[in-house]
């Protein structure tokens, strides 16, 4: 049996986001169909969200007095975007105020290192790993393993800053250009599958999991997602398993994306956790039978947690800024885009194209995989980021 303890207010409720991009207006989006007021934290102001909200400081997300300013304004307070100062939200929270997920979580998830020892330390499978100068100083059976993946500890998404190392001497001269503790390497995985599971907890301790999805990254940012994953039932079974033994593990509520491998072996692999809404994610608006941002309310509202249906295939191409391009623009071949069948366009707002940057997605459901697969070529073919000068 659940507490059913509430930490929803008599009154409308609000609730403050650090964070105005995609994942905040939509998550605005959602909470404004339900009746619920929303302020928004951001330096831009003219950021995707500012166009659905009820209020917005425009602040630096590490911006304590600002931080401070929005937890007055609002009963629950949450982020989508892991940028946001963790010291201030823990000493908010020390002051009883309400924040998910919580702020322990996201400050062992804004180090990775922290954040693979918290996991290995937890019984939880993840690739080999280590500290640069640790493996530089002292060797490490993982030093008999390259190519390793080099990556920042801090302040890197997307794959940004990652990149190979081929030798020991490569190793020892990012040991010896780099600050000590802000870099790590990580065994090369050879996988047969990028997975990712979207798992929502409330407070009363009620936990729900999506259907597994199956991504396609391109440069090391998410240009595919296709649902229900093409594995088989008992990987499907272990994938969610580790989910959700990640997300018992971590405190808060809210809705975290855990991304694994699936190896050439077999095995499954955490590769990062995300305690917030995902790009991976996405699919479940049109997908299932509630979206990836309704939970995530519902679960920091402490209320009920539906189990998410998926009402059919679908797949989530991201419409991403073109290389060699920056400045306004427009979205062409619109017309040919909206006449594939079952095809949703969704466009976050944003007024410059840079390389890569997410601009927006489409969601494709249809009968069949595969049916939706061969849509969405049709819509890539279609995807045409133009200059508008």
């Amino acid at each position: 049996m659940y507490n059913t303890t509430r930490i929803i207010p008599q009154h409308e409720p609000s609730i403050g986001i650090i964070g105005g991009g995609q994942l905040g207006k939509m998550i605005a989006q959602e909470a404004k169909r339900m009746s619920i007021r929303v302020h928004i934290l951001d330096p831009d102001p003219e950021c995707p969200a500012s166009s659905v909200v009820d209020d917005l400081l425009v602040a630096n997300f590490r911006n304590q007095t600002a931080i401070r300013k929005l937890s007055e304004l609002v009963d629950v307070l949450t982020y989508e975007i892991e940028l946001a100062d963790s010291d201030v939200l823990l000493d908010l929270s020390l002051a009883k105020k309400t924040i998910h997920p919580a702020p322990e979580t996201l400050k062992i998830i804004q180090n990775k290192y922290r954040q693979k020892v918290f996991l290995q330390e937890k019984n939880l499978p993840v690739p080999n790993f280590a500290l640069v100068e640790d493996i530089a100083q002292s060797g490490n059976i993982i030093s008999d393993r390259f190519p390793l993946i080099l990556k920042a500890c801090e302040d890197s998404y997307d794959g940004r800053g990652n990149r190979l190392i081929y030798s020991e001497k490569d190793l020892i001269n990012a040991a010896n250009r780099n600050s000590p503790g802000r870099w790590m390497v990580e065994e090369v995985i050879h996988f047969r599958k990028e997975l990712s599971v979207m798992v929502a907890r409330n407070e009363s301790g009620q936990v729900s999991s999506f259907p597994v999805a199956e991504n396609k990254h391109t440069n090391s940012i998410l240009d595919t997602t296709l649902v229900p994953a093409r594995i088989s039932k008992s990987k499907e079974k272990k994938a969610r398993e580790i989910a959700e033994r990640t997300v018992d593990v971590l405190k808060g509520s809210g809705i975290f994306c855990v991304e694994m491998f699936l190896n050439t072996n077999g095995e499954i692999l955490i590769n990062e956790i995300a305690p917030r809404p995902h790009n991976s994610g996405h699919y479940s608006i049109e997908g299932c039978s509630i979206s990836q941002f309704e939970q995530h309310i519902r679960a920091i509202l402490n209320l009920p947690l539906p189990k998410p249906r998926l009402r059919s295939p679908t797949v989530m191409v991201n419409i991403l800024g073109p290389i060699g391009f920056e400045g306004e623009y427009y979205l062409d071949g619109l017309h040919e885009l909206l006449s594939i069948e079952g095809l949703k366009l969704h466009l976050y707002g944003k007024r410059i194209s840079k390389p890569r940057r997410k601009l927006g997605h489409v969601t494709i459901t249809a009968s069949s995989l595969s049916d939706a697969i061969n849509k969405s070529k049709k819509a890539k073919s279609n995807l045409r980021i133009m200059s508008k000068t």
